[in-house]
């Protein structure tokens, strides 16, 4: 069996951007990857363009020999946009192979070790009544784990204003009455998204009783670990970090310095499963658990679901479509076969490859338009993160 092309579809569902991948091979047999970085898909297509001439012809078998030749294969190997291109492309390569032995990836991760994947609702609000009420529509449904995305600035005269001091203000005492209300059952994180700097991450999380929050996710820009090590000193609640990070280099610092008790893999954008697998592997010898990222669409969620299913140290998986939001990411025309949430969890099912399809036709027909992530400024007008 041989690659004979390597097609890209960009598409624009409810409202955001992704990029899928389909590699074909001469057999008859294809499969679907996707990039992890929306809103550049054009640079990510781009990579993929250099990478098409070098698949033309290779065995897709050979998953990790194509990894180290599309990796190593440059003088200026790494960054985040050539292994969104090498994730897309690795996971499309695992959905062939798993179709061409008709085995489930998860049988090619080693096997099974979970009959479900439990997932961890993200929850969006913008006050505190919007915050307890959301909250406990997703206790009453079951939901034992919620992750917090606060966007209160989206309430005020400026929705593309954000002043870090008074967010935490107003976010420390809205979580806390979410504690009390809740009580101590369900866990409880959040995502501040690198919009905080050190002194107001301490600030943010001494405003709040001891047990009010279960982790915190990236309160502050990742580039440099040393200085996450210092805060990891400042503060008694865990971390959640790595969902931006495009190899297990940038995984390692955070892993075996125990910065981070979270580990929030993106096989889309860490180089896909032959690199996430390595990561999963450093962190569970540090014993630290997966917290999967996942907010793009359901050729991520499947690939996740088998990561999840073959690894022992996996938590939750993030769930954008919930009792409470859904955002249209898996609309059934874009994806006709797609993982099925049953209440909180998916069930790890056994069908070849990676058990989702794409509908290439139609992101033909409606075309691809790019989108920009949102902006945010700060009221003295400068430039903050998002």
């Amino acid at each position: 069996m041989k690659i004979t092309d390597v097609k890209v579809f960009p598409a624009n569902i409810a409202g955001r951007s992704q990029l899928n991948v389909k590699i074909e091979t001469d057999s008859g047999i294809y499969g679907w990857g996707t990039s992890g970085i929306t809103g550049r898909e054009m640079a990510v297509i781009g990579t993929i363009k250099h990478y098409r001439p070098l698949l033309i012809g290779k065995d897709p078998m050979q998953i990790g020999a194509i990894w180290q030749d599309l990796y190593r294969g440059q003088y200026f190997e790494g960054g985040r946009v050539l292994t969104a291109a090498i994730s897309a492309i690795d996971i499309a390569l695992y959905d062939i192979k798993g179709k061409a032995l008709q085995v489930p990836v998860y049988e090619l991760l080693g096997g099974k070790q979970r009959d479900y994947v439990e997932c961890f609702a993200s929850l969006r609000f913008s006050s505190k009544e919007e915050l307890i009420a959301r909250a406990k529509v997703l206790i009453e449904a079951g939901w034992r784990m919620l992750r917090l995305a606060p966007a209160e600035y989206e309430e005020g005269k400026y929705a593309s204003e954000f002043e870090p001091r008074d967010s935490i203000a107003i976010i420390a005492d809205w979580v806390t009455a979410l504690r009390k209300e809740v009580g101590t059952k369900v866990t409880i994180g959040i995502d501040y998204h690198h919009r905080l700097s050190v002194p107001e991450t301490v600030s943010f999380l001494q405003r709040m009783p001891v047990g009010t929050l279960d982790f915190i996710e990236e309160p502050i820009r990742d580039e440099s670990p040393e200085v996450y090590q210092e805060l990891r000193k400042m503060v008694n609640v865990p971390f959640a970090i790595g969902e931006e990070f495009g190899s297990k280099w940038q995984f390692m610092p955070y892993i075996e310095n125990n910065i981070t008790q979270f580990a929030r893999i993106d096989v889309c954008n860490v180089g896909g499963l032959t690199e996430a697998m390595k990561v999963a592997g450093m962190a569970e010898a540090h014993y630290i658990d997966l917290l999967p990222h996942n907010p793009i669409g359901p050729i991520c969620t499947a690939a996740t679901i088998h990561l999840a299913a073959a690894c022992p140290n996996f938590t939750w998986l993030e769930e954008m479509n919930t009792p409470v939001e859904n955002p249209g990411l898996d609309d059934v025309n874009y994806y006709p076969v797609q993982p099925k949430l049953e209440g909180n969890r998916y069930k790890v099912l056994d069908a070849p490859g990676l058990g989702v399809e794409f509908n290439e036709e139609l992101a033909l027909k409606k075309g691809f338009k790019m989108v920009e992530t949102p902006r945010l400024k700060r009221k003295d007008g400068s430039f903050t993160n998002w």
